[in-house]
């Protein structure tokens, strides 16, 4: 298939940013030394598929193979919507009740008073989603 260098360039930003997440989430966990809560490994189950998906995509020049990647950062995105309201809405915060050793609501980092970890998720997912949205509406 012969893709347009607009929808070429719109999965390349999906593949990228998919991949920006999944080495930042690598970061904080293997290097730093965070330990991820469970909801943060349901949000990497979510993630890491993305850069496999969204790359063959690119290599095949097939848009049609991103469509799961899109429903995948969808769900993806409520799951950060979530998890970042148990950090920092006060009616939720003691609504972990599922997290296991490490409780949802740690706020390893806090830059500028509300980027967190499941914040940085979010955005990442939904990049992933408007850009998705214009790669299909062209």
């Amino acid at each position: 298939m012969n893709l347009s260098k607009q929808k070429e360039s719109l999965l390349l930003i999906m593949w990228t940013q998919s991949l920006i997440a999944v080495l930042g989430s690598l970061y904080y966990s293997e290097i730093v030394g965070y330990i991820p809560c469970e909801l943060c490994w349901i949000q990497r189950i979510f993630m890491y598929p993305l850069v496999i998906i969204f790359g063959v995509a690119l290599i095949k020049r097939n848009v049609s193979i991103a469509i799961p990647g899109i429903i995948l950062s969808g769900i993806g995105i409520l799951i950060s919507v979530y998890h970042y309201g148990l950090q920092k809405a006060p009616f939720l915060k003691n609504a972990d009740n599922f997290c296991g050793e490490v409780p949802c609501n740690l706020q390893y980092i806090n830059y500028f008073g509300f980027i967190t970890i499941p914040f940085l998720a979010g955005s990442a997912f939904l990049v992933i989603l408007i850009t998705s949205y214009f790669l299909y509406k062209r």
